[in-house]
């Protein structure tokens, strides 16, 4: 495999994913164009101005919300969130703590417990298995 001068490009909606961005609230340019790694590592390392506020304000897509929210991407969809929202929505949201987010929360750390429970007993075994 010889080196070449040619960078790998990416499609818009794959580097607003790794942006942790909502692709349609991004200036036409971004979203009609090819991201180059380089553009992307560029954007990364120093954001222009759009893509800090979206990142501080939104809209913000279900994995960021979900992870804002404290919830599964599923659990929003449970409690009918379909829709991208802004920060200050999420911050109503948290504030108000309908029943659904409650719950949802109680059961994402319900997930949490159980994941750390079984890594743990993991580690043990591994541990007793060396020993």
């Amino acid at each position: 495999m010889s080196s070449s001068s040619s960078s790998q490009n990416m499609k818009p909606a794959t580097a607003a994913k790794k942006l942790g961005i909502y692709l349609p609230a991004t200036p036409p340019e971004f979203q009609e164009g090819v991201v180059t790694r380089e553009e992307m590592a560029e954007l990364e390392t120093n954001p222009p101005a759009w893509l800090e506020e979206l990142r501080k304000n939104g809209p913000h897509p279900r994995p960021v919300v979900a992870h804002k929210l404290g919830v599964s991407a599923s659990g929003l969809a449970r409690g009918g969130i379909t829709e991208p929202l802004t920060s200050a929505e999420i911050q109503a949201l948290l504030e108000d703590q309908p029943d659904w987010l409650r719950a949802e929360r109680g059961t994402q750390a319900q997930v949490h417990a159980e994941n750390a429970r079984v890594k743990a007993r993991d580690a043990e075994r591994r541990a007793r298995a060396k020993g």
